[in-house]
């Protein structure tokens, strides 16, 4: 297995709800005339809390400064798993669920915090800047390492991290944070970015017009349902995250569908905004659905972090995980 290191320096920020006005512009130029901008990574996900940004640095460039986004103090670089030969199989595990072992508890294990994107296509594994000595250390036994220069794929030198390297000591995992399941059902879908200007306008309503306030409290008897949007386009690929009813707004064979249709439940992770320093909160949630052979997406936006699970899977997995909540 291959683990390259991407080339883009990542900024991870929060929009409120009340200052997404200001940022239209900046926001509507990176998802729809990405050809206008040197922007190559751009992730853009609402919560009923505010809007969660990962973009580098030269799509950073197209915001506002304003009080209203809050920009996490660290540069962060994201990783890829690739398997060895090309496209994954059908067969194999979707989402975190395939490096849940071999990624996401390593890192855990040596207290490297992580941000979690899955996309689509793919999953990323955001980490700091200055830890990325300590993770080449700890996945290189693992993985073959290559970092993305200047477009070109070439062997990764580790950065020399050998002297006072201690093994950790594994610890059990248990769940600490709440757990809730909305009631939406969820799409993870692409589309083919030559077919977005013809949905560039319903894309727009849906991200910044058709949300926010106005929503809160409009499903009436269904308290749980709650807004969440997930819009990514990262090297030319588009990624979304929509609920069923959002995704029965868009034209007939515009989004890419499995041939199953399947359906996403959510698994929401907190109680109280999650931090960034905090380790082994994508870890204590992924393992035991890999344990379980349960695919899995898993997003980490500002406050919170989501998991995806296949309908027909929600209740069991609520159940293993409570059962690792009440395990400590």
């Amino acid at each position: 297995m291959e683990l390259h290191i991407l080339e883009h320096s990542l900024k991870v920020a929060s929009i409120e709800k009340e200052g997404i006005e200001i940022c239209t512009h900046g926001l509507i130029k990176l998802a729809f005339l990405a050809s206008k901008t040197r922007c190559k990574f751009f992730s853009l996900t609402e919560t009923p809390e505010d809007y969660t940004i990962i973009v580098d640095e030269e799509g950073f460039k197209e915001l506002p400064q304003s009080n209203l986004i809050s920009v996490a103090d660290s540069t962060w670089l994201a990783l890829n798993v690739v398997s060895g030969g090309g496209s994954a199989s059908s067969s194999q595990p979707i989402g975190v669920t395939k490096i849940a072992k071999s990624v996401i508890a390593p890192l855990a294990d040596h207290n490297i915090s992580v941000f979690m994107v899955s996309t689509y296509q793919t999953d990323f594994i955001l980490v700091r800047e200055r830890d990325l000595p300590m993770v080449m250390h700890t996945l290189s036994s693992e993985f073959t390492l290559f970092r993305v220069v200047n477009g070109e794929t070439v062997a990764a030198h580790n950065l020399g991290i050998s002297n006072g390297f201690v093994k950790p000591k594994l610890v059990p995992r248990p769940i600490i944070h709440p757990l809730s399941s909305p009631s939406n059902m969820f799409c993870v879908t692409s589309l083919d970015p030559d077919t977005l200007p013809s949905v560039a306008t319903l894309l727009m309503d849906v991200m910044f017009y058709s949300g926010g306030s106005k929503e809160v409290g409009a499903s009436g008897e269904d308290s749980s349902h709650i807004r969440f949007f997930s819009f990514s386009l990262i090297e030319g690929y588009i990624s979304l995250v929509m609920d069923e009813q959002t995704a029965q707004r868009f034209p007939n064979n515009v989004l890419f569908t499995s041939a199953s249709g399947e359906l996403w439940k959510m698994v929401r992770i907190g109680g109280q905004p999650l931090g960034f320093d905090e380790c082994g909160i994508v870890a204590q949630i992924s393992e035991p659905l890999a344990t379980a052979d349960i695919p899995a997406y898993y997003i980490s936006t500002f406050k919170f972090d989501h998991a995806l699970v296949p309908e027909e899977n929600i209740q069991s997995v609520i159940r293993a995980l409570r059962t690792e909540s009440t395990a400590q």
